[in-house]
């Protein structure tokens, strides 16, 4: 069944042993998004007052599942000859159906109704959290969504909770383990048009693999499809809610600050990615604190897509280095090192692997700096690139393989960049390609590595990763013809200095931790707890940069001969900007757009 002309919303059934049901309910609230609980009844309870009036389930559903010891033995269109039913306990569930008229009268095409076909729902590789005797994978449903309608479609079901709420992936069916969206497990396979992306909504035939792994004696639900048709109308104003007397708490309309917004963050393989209106505002806030000097180059939400891209990663390797001052040694300068360990701080503290990249010539030295500035973090030792023709290839998957990536995404901040001519120019248009090592190569060849992305941070163009804005570069910038990098990356961040850039994304990736539309979607709306005010400040503003930590990391490099790079002053000073008043200032407005609540 599909969206009921009829203008009511539906729900899926399951019904279980009374000794089974604590541990289901526990279950159900373990897995919100596949498993929002309408009702638990009674046992032996065969109406559902809250949800319909006059209803019996054992005749109410047009075709019903019967389980024995775990095992799908028939199918029957009534249950009311069971004489087992006193000991029964029936869950009522949530079910996506009831969206569907939503998206259309929203103007998004319902492709399984256009085809005249059920739901394609798979079983996918992500396991739901266990409770008690219940544990099993997630079942999803794909509905193809037009690209261009994929905010409309989040905003719609994200305004349905109970119905499944938003989706829980938005695009490479792989993410999820599911190799063939022609094979659904359940219902029929719905055929993406041109221009239609896969879209995953977390699916209450969830509960019907629960009763497979879980292997009760006697257990019934809905018939994939077959839904239970409710009193509760199906209208845009009339969101489905749970019952006051049922168990879970109403929903109302959510605040339009929280409504999720989609971006692209990765286009081989394709991945969307969701975060609050309220999230994505504040990371624009935090792009336009430190774009306010190098606009000639800006790209609007190149940070945000970055730090969305770095949210979903497990392993990052982040690189750094300017060799500027070719004549004094070290010939570093003193941007790029803070902001690249402002990054790896956050990711660290978000659970990500961290490689720390750099000059062969300047590992020893750069280990003694973190050694001697970061006590607080555990960061992982420097490393270097090999020399040799398969060296990137070796350096970013294991063995060799493109199948097998270490990595899935590389940072670059402040790094010499690769200009067309294979040379390596300060800003000054001196080459000193006999200083750098040809980490470029790792974002060429990433570039034929499905699942690896690249972000590049810089303030003047020959930078890695600004390549991606090479024709601004060269009609924008002094001597930009020459010194332009052309290797690009897949998101250009541009700063006035490339630190604030590290620092913006530290804050950005902070900001995404504690959005609870973001975390829904990273965690597929499985084991899902509140984020409080309190949660978001434990612990979590230890891992922000602040103006103290940043001093006192420039004040390390400084001690190690490290200069500023416009002026080469052994200083406090980054790019010729001293820290106090310029860089102190930066850090203090990111931390205040970061940490300012959001009133609903």
């Amino acid at each position: 069944m599909t969206y009921s002309s009829a203008g009511y919303q539906q729900a899926g059934v399951v019904v279980l042993p009374n000794h089974l049901a604590d541990d289901f309910e526990a279950f159900c609230h373990s897995n919100p998004a596949p498993l929002p609980l309408l009702y638990r009844s009674q046992s032996g309870e065969t109406s559902c007052p809250p949800l319909a009036k006059h209803a019996d389930i054992r005749t109410d559903i047009s075709q019903y599942c019967v389980y024995e010891e775990g095992c799908l033995v028939e199918t029957v269109s009534s249950l009311a000859a069971s004489g087992l039913w006193s000991d029964m306990v029936c869950f009522y569930l949530g079910c996506s159906f009831g969206f569907e008229g939503k998206l259309k009268k929203a103007g998004v095409p319902v492709r399984n109704v256009e085809q005249g076909r059920n739901i394609s729902m798979y079983r996918t590789a992500v396991g739901c959290f266990p409770a008690g005797k219940f544990s099993c994978p997630l079942v999803v449903t794909m509905r193809p969504i037009p690209a261009a309608l994929l905010d409309a479609a989040v905003e719609v079901t994200h305004l349905n909770p109970l119905a499944h709420g938003a989706p829980v992936h938005i695009g490479d069916p792989a993410f999820l383990g599911i190799q063939d969206l022609s094979r659904p497990d359940y219902g029929e396979q719905v055929e993406l048009q041109p221009g239609d992306v896969p879209v995953f909504w977390a699916c209450g035939v969830t509960a019907i693999e629960a009763i497979l792994s879980s292997k009760p004696p006697l257990a019934f639900s809905h018939s994939p499809g077959c839904m239970f048709l409710t009193d509760i109308p199906d209208t845009p104003s009339s969101p489905l809610t749970a019952p006051s007397d049922s168990l879970e708490p109403q929903h109302t309309k959510a605040h339009p600050e929280q409504t999720p917004l989609c971006f692209q963050v990765s286009h081989n393989p394709l991945l969307y990615s969701l975060a609050s209106q309220a999230a994505v505002a504040k990371i624009r806030q935090l792009e336009t604190v430190i774009g306010e000097d190098p606009e000639l180059l800006f790209v609007q939400d190149e940070l945000l897509r970055s730090c969305l891209a770095l949210s979903h990663s497990s392993s990052v390797a982040i690189t750094t280095g300017f060799p500027t001052h070719y004549m004094h040694s070290p010939p570093d300068e003193t941007d790029g090192p803070p902001g690249a360990i402002a990054m790896a701080t956050m990711l660290l503290s978000l659970g990500k692997k961290v490689t720390m990249l750099t000059d062969r010539r300047a590992v020893e030295m750069n280990q003694a700096i973190i050694d001697e500035a970061v006590r607080n973090v555990k960061l992982p030792p420097q490393s270097s690139l090999d020399s040799g023709p398969d060296a990137a290839l070796h350096f970013l998957c294991h063995h060799g393989d493109a199948s097998k990536p270490r990595y899935d995404h590389l940072v670059a901040i402040e790094r010499s960049g690769r200009a067309s001519d294979g040379n390596y120019y300060n800003m000054r248009g001196i080459n000193i390609k006999h200083l750098v090592d040809p980490i470029d190569n790792l974002f060429i060849a990433a570039m034929d590595i499905p699942g690896i992305t690249t972000t590049g941070i810089g303030d003047g163009g020959n930078e890695l990763g600004m390549g991606k804005v090479k024709d601004k570069v060269i009609n924008l910038m002094p001597k930009g013809s020459l010194i332009a990098c052309d290797v690009p990356a897949d998101f250009a961040i541009t700063a006035g200095v490339s630190n604030w850039g590290g620092y913006a994304v530290a804050c950005g990736l902070y900001l995404l931790h504690t959005c609870p539309s973001h975390q829904r979607y990273l965690k597929k709306g499985l084991g899902l707890e509140p984020v409080t005010p309190q949660d978001q400040l434990q612990d979590w503003t230890a891992n922000l940069p602040s103006v103290d930590k940043e001093e006192s990391f420039l004040s390390t490099l400084v001690k190690f001969g490290i200069r500023s790079g416009k002026t080469a002053h052994l200083a406090m000073e980054v790019d010729g900007l001293t820290f106090h008043p310029t860089h102190s200032d930066i850090i203090s407005r990111l931390l205040e757009v970061t940490q300012r609540s959001t009133t609903p």
